[in-house]
């Protein structure tokens, strides 16, 4: 993949790029620029919530809204903290603010804590139940970073960090048909699996020269068939989790916009174009949002 196509962290539009340079470097290293990200971490708490049948709930939305934004910056700071000397050596993330010593690790340990404090807030909106749920993903949050150095699918990690939002929301609301909440959660893994290995592909080369492992390195020239299989599962789970939840074949109708928008994703990937590549994985915020409405409509008619 040729170096024009790859689009570097370091750019940023908007109003991140109307701050100051130091507020600006803490907003960068938050992803404050890049809102994909708690899209994707914010969409699996929504489903949890709409498909337990209890309706919109918004203010409980609202919180795990704010929730997301939130711990995906703390996770970013983290992530960046811990990876700063492989950022260095990666193209896209060289000018990241910790890689590139415009922020220091202790101002950044600062800004995880204060973010931290915002999750920390929003821990207390929940009951009981749901914060237990909630505190059991920190183990898999701090052991991430690592995943890439030990093994070649820190994607499935990343699932299971991701889109731990579904067991918070369904909890959050009801403890009963686990059965449901299960297919949800193990769906919404295959999902994140397949977006991730989507987004690795910007960095195969970098990656490989590195020593950084990934699915995308994995597959190899097969991640399209790879990508599609992963789509597939997260379908065919959630499809279950409908079913469990409502043992009628109409219901599964409404996951047909989401299984379309996927499928696009796969025949319209360019393994060569980190660019597309980009824009099939921000996408994901789209096909969130098609699976949000399945669950309300399937929970809730």
């Amino acid at each position: 993949m040729s170096s024009e196509t790859i689009v570097p962290d370091s750019e940023h539009k908007g109003l991140v790029a109307r701050l100051p340079q130091p507020l600006r470097d803490f907003a960068l290293l938050a992803r404050f620029d890049r809102p994909i990200g708690w899209w994707l971490l914010f969409w699996p708490c929504a489903w949890g919530v709409w498909l337990t049948g209890a309706g919109f709930q918004w203010e409980l939305v609202l919180w795990l809204l704010l929730g997301a934004v939130a711990m995906r910056g703390a996770g970013c700071v983290y992530n960046d903290i811990v990876d700063a000397d492989l950022d260095r050596r990666v193209e896209r993330t060289a000018q990241r603010p910790v890689a590139s010593g415009r922020v220091s690790k202790k101002a950044a340990w600062a800004w995880l804590l204060a973010l931290c404090a915002v999750g920390l807030l929003v821990l207390f909106q929940l009951r009981f139940e749901a914060q237990l749920v909630a505190l059991g993903s920190l183990l898999l949050v701090a052991a991430y970073p690592f995943m890439k150095r030990i093994t070649w699918w820190p994607q499935a990690w990343l699932g299971l960090v991701f889109t731990w939002g579904a067991p918070v929301g369904w909890i959050a609301l009801r403890g009963d048909r686990l059965e449901v909440l299960a297919a949800l959660y193990a769906g919404a893994i295959c999902w994140c699996i397949g977006y991730d290995t989507i987004y690795a592909l910007q960095d195969k080369e970098d990656d490989a020269l590195v020593g950084i492992r990934s699915s995308a390195l994995r597959l190899g020239r097969h991640v399209r068939a790879g990508v599609a299989c992963f789509y597939g599962a997260a379908i065919a789970l959630w499809c279950l989790a409908i079913w469990l939840l409502r043992e009628d074949w109409l219901a599964l109708i409404v996951l047909l916009p989401a299984a379309l928008h996927l499928a696009w994703q796969v025949t319209t990937l360019d393994l060569r174009d980190g660019a597309n590549a980009l824009e099939r994985f921000r996408s994901n915020r789209f096909a969130g949002l098609l699976v949000a409405a399945a669950c309300f409509v399937a929970g809730n008619a």
